[in-house]
């Protein structure tokens, strides 16, 4: 059974772990919080591999994450990024927007 909520881990420096459930039911608290765990290193990547179900809301949320990382001069790269969210990518036409972050 799923974990209905979001989990972010500092796994070293620079290295984050964001595990759970991304969608429109956790995602508001989660982004409202982001003062609270938003990374502030040059470069980083975020492990994406035990995110366990992820809707439009969690990907847009992702979006933006990668958006206001990228204007505060970070360098941004998502790892093991789930087949669902890959799709959601495809689907809404923004593959190519992060093909340069994702692995």
């Amino acid at each position: 059974m799923a974990v209905d909520k979001i989990c972010w881990q500092v796994i070293a420096e620079g290295q984050y772990h964001l595990s759970g459930v991304l969608d429109r039911d956790t995602v508001p608290d989660f982004w409202r919080q982001r003062h609270q765990w938003m990374p502030h290193n040059k470069r980083l990547t975020i492990d994406l591999a035990d995110l366990s179900r992820v809707d439009s809301a969690g990907m847009v949320m992702l979006l933006h994450l990668c958006q206001q990382l990228e204007q505060a001069g970070s360098g941004v790269m998502l790892h093991n990024v789930p087949q669902q969210l890959k799709t959601l990518f495809r689907l809404s036409h923004i593959e190519p927007m992060l093909a340069a972050c994702m692995e």
